[in-house]
């Protein structure tokens, strides 16, 4: 059977789709949610590979789970904020 390669510097899918539901599980429960949130998400559930801040950005963007859509801003990162 052929070993499907990645290509250098790309993201692996499992990684992405760690990100993709940690994105999903924090907005379900009203909390931050951007990158920063996640990649503090991910070390808590002692994720071998997390990847940059930036790196989840594009992650988000490349699915469509960015651009204000939880009403959650920069600087908010902290704080336990609820949605309304």
């Amino acid at each position: 059977m052929k070993q499907i390669k990645q290509k250098q510097g790309r993201t692996s899918h499992r990684t992405e789709e760690v990100v993709k539901f940690i994105r999903l599980h924090l907005y379900n429960r009203g909390v931050c949610c951007g990158a920063p949130a996640i990649q503090r998400h991910m070390e808590e559930l002692h994720e071998s590979n997390i990847p940059s801040a930036r790196t989840i950005g594009r992650i988000l963007s490349r699915h469509g789970l960015t651009h204000g859509r939880t009403g959650i801003y920069p600087g908010e990162e902290d704080r336990d904020f609820r949605l309304r």
